[in-house]
């Protein structure tokens, strides 16, 4: 089975469904430490990273940049210092998709490089 980091977002329309409750209990097994939250009536993935200092913090906002434009998939990024925040959410559907699960789990990748 191929982990959740190693696959590719795909192109996501208006009318693509979003995970279900069964999905969601799946899928967030395997990013354990990102939460759903849910803001504005929209249900998202965020975590917050710490850092020792604003550098360290900043250096991987900027691989969480680079990754969303790998991916063609842009989250919302909270840089401060010794924290980032990182939230992912599909703008198109107002909720989760299978992308942003791939997404949080390479953001997590990301602290392995």
């Amino acid at each position: 089975m191929t982990t959740l980091a190693q696959q590719k977002c795909e192109a996501c329309r208006a009318d693509a469904p979003k995970v279900s409750d069964q999905e969601l209990a799946e899928l967030m097994k395997m990013i354990p430490d990102w939460a759903p939250i849910v803001r504005d009536n929209v249900m998202q993935l965020q975590r917050e990273f710490k850092f020792s200092n604003f550098k360290k913090a900043w250096a991987l906002c900027d691989k969480v940049a680079q990754l969303a434009e790998d991916e063609g998939h842009h989250p919302e990024i909270v840089l401060e210092w010794g924290k980032l925040t990182v939230t992912w959410w599909t703008h198109a559907i107002n909720g989760l998709h299978k992308n942003d699960f791939i997404c949080a789990a390479k953001t997590d990748a990301l602290l392995e490089n």
